[in-house]
């Protein structure tokens, strides 16, 4: 029997914990509104789903070699992360709109490709709870669709949350920028703990 529950859970806790995705579309909100950091929600989302289609169809090899990737894919990710950090830190103390490469759907969907978080949220979810279980391509397709919705929604949602306080974020942009480059910092260091 699935176990709907624990399945739902362990996306939920995934998608909406503070990460690559989730910090620079709150980021990218509250600098240029909701709308105008959409696009790279959108590219977020594109780059889910073939980051999750690809998981899905390797995941078999992909765990068994996990042990050997692994560590790759932290120093790629902690680097990665890290250099967000610097960026989000040197990024522009004022808050106005400005033509930001960083916001763009490219930017978002590539981003998707070297965020290890992703990689182990699909690896996980599909060796857990749905290979043990299901194996029909139609199952595995309709499951890499509900992943991909689950784990790319965090990002719509923290990119509201950027866009509600966007107001309060630009009455102290030092501080706001100090915030989420230190969460990128602490993301790229719980990689190792």
């Amino acid at each position: 029997m699935f176990p709907i529950s624990d399945f739902l859970i362990y996306c939920f806790v995934t998608a909406y914990t503070p990460g690559a995705n989730n910090l620079l579309s709150m980021s990218n909100a509250a600098r240029l509104g909701f709308r105008k950091s959409f696009k790279f929600n959108i590219g977020i989302t594109a780059g889910f789903l073939i980051v999750m289609s690809v998981c899905t169809l390797f995941s078999s090899a992909l765990y068994s070699a996990l042990p050997k990737i692994k560590f790759s894919m932290q120093i790629i990710g902690a680097a990665y992360m890290l250099y967000l950090a610097w960026k989000i830190w040197k990024s522009h103390s004022d808050f106005e709109i400005e033509n930001d490469k960083t916001a763009s759907f490219f930017a978002g969907m590539v981003l998707q490709f070297m965020n290890p978080k992703i990689y182990i949220y699909a690896i996980t979810a599909m060796s857990l709870y749905i290979l043990p279980i299901f194996h029909s391509t139609m199952s595995l397709a309709g499951f890499t669709l509900i992943l991909t919705i689950l784990g790319a929604s965090g990002s719509y949602v923290w990119a509201l949350f950027g866009s509600i306080f966007c107001k309060f974020f630009a009455k102290y942009p030092k501080t706001v920028n100090l915030i989420m480059a230190l969460l990128l910092v602490y993301c790229a260091v719980s990689l190792f703990l």
